[in-house]
């Protein structure tokens, strides 16, 4: 049973997605052509925001963001260790400086340290909406107001993903700072079958400043306003990401789905501590793009469903904030450090049956009971 199944999704919606990527190269339409267009404004009405921009990477959708938004040399950006690299990568990468906090026991920004991070040259806070769980925005966006900084969301892993404000009902990931960002890398929620991001905003300047950027600052094709870069979504993987948003929404119920199975069926096991259940907190809707579990002996776990025929992914054996070369360990982030050391993503996409699902909830439960075999 693998990690994600790729080949699987593939088959299943192989017809549409066949025509369509015939019909874009048959028309020659490769680069921001009208698939891109459509996309873009697909993204937009999804998130519920006026502006999205395709962009070639999640990790572009960062950089351009902070450049966007206005990262000065020096300025100091607080983000967590606990995510994949490229959120914290790209705040050097402009100029910034990252400023690490610890997360909670939801895998999520601990918010409680927040407003201790702040400093007088801090500029940006960049909450990592982690597995399909956003951070608490409501408070993110009242320390932001009080300190004046600029909010960009990373949410690369939690496309659909929902926090009710108090004010302003119901928020989907990416809406609530001055930008979201967003990664459609195959093993994502809605990926397409190679790299793939975008920004999307409420700002009409910021909007305009990563469209440039993306396309080595080209206005038109006679007019160039500024250096940029080559950072654009192709037109045939935006065509098919117009193909899979159409199963999204499916998609994420049947994660929700799988959630509840492996919560229901491995409570009772009291050497994994399992992630936050799908009714564990009314303000928040998880998309649950990771099933992650804390568990005891968790290496030996991860041999075992290897044998046992179950792939699982174990991300970040060493904190980023302990990884040498990224000369960060002045953070002492205990929690971040001792979830390397014990989290472990078990299988977790919709194609998944209930019966596979059970296998690994048997595999996982006969592993604690009787050790390895």
């Amino acid at each position: 049973m693998p990690f994600v199944n790729y080949s699987l999704q593939y088959k299943n919606i192989k017809k549409q997605i066949d025509k369509t990527m015939a019909d874009v190269l048959s028309r020659g339409d490769l680069i921001l052509r009208k698939d891109t267009e459509e996309f873009e404004v697909k993204l937009a009405n999804f998130i519920d925001v006026k502006y999205a921009i395709g962009l070639n990477s999640g990790t572009d959708a960062l950089f351009f963001s902070l450049i966007a938004c206005g990262i000065k040399k020096g300025d100091e950006v607080i983000t967590v260790s606990h995510t994949f690299v490229a959120s914290i990568a790209t705040i050097v990468q402009a100029g910034g400086k990252p400023v690490l906090v610890d997360v909670g026991d939801d895998y999520v920004m601990d918010i409680d340290k927040l407003e201790k991070a702040i400093g007088p040259k801090t500029k940006f806070i960049i909450p990592v909406h982690l597995n399909g769980r956003m951070v608490d925005m409501e408070k993110v966006i009242a320390v932001a107001k009080k300190y004046n900084l600029t909010v960009i969301e990373d949410a690369a892993q939690s496309i659909g993903a929902k926090f009710k404000m108090k004010k302003s009902g119901w928020r989907v990931a990416g809406s609530v700072g001055l930008t979201g960002c967003f990664s459609f890398y195959p093993a994502k929620i809605l990926g397409c079958f190679g790299d793939g991001g975008a920004v999307v905003t409420d700002n009409p300047e910021v909007a305009g400043k990563v469209r440039l950027l993306r396309d080595h600052g080209q206005e038109t094709k006679t007019n160039i306003v500024c250096y940029g870069w080559n950072s654009r979504l192709d037109n045939l993987q935006a065509a098919v990401l117009n193909v899979k948003f159409a199963y999204l929404s499916d998609w994420i119920k049947r994660r929700r789905e799988i959630a509840d199975i492996y919560s229901r069926k491995l409570i009772g096991v009291k050497e994994i501590k399992l992630p936050p259940k799908t009714d564990s907190d009314p303000n928040r809707c998880d998309v649950f793009q990771n099933y992650v579990v804390r568990a005891e002996k968790r290496n030996e776990l991860y041999d075992y469903l290897k044998e046992n025929g179950v792939e699982t992914l174990i991300k970040d054996r060493v904190a980023n904030h302990r990884q040498p070369g990224l000369k960060l360990s002045r953070f002492k982030l205990p929690v971040s450090e001792k979830l390397a050391g014990e989290v472990m993503s078990l299988p977790m996409y919709p194609e998944l049956t209930n019966r596979q699902v059970d296998y690994v909830i048997k595999c996982v439960i006969d592993f604690y009971r009787h050790g390895r075999v």
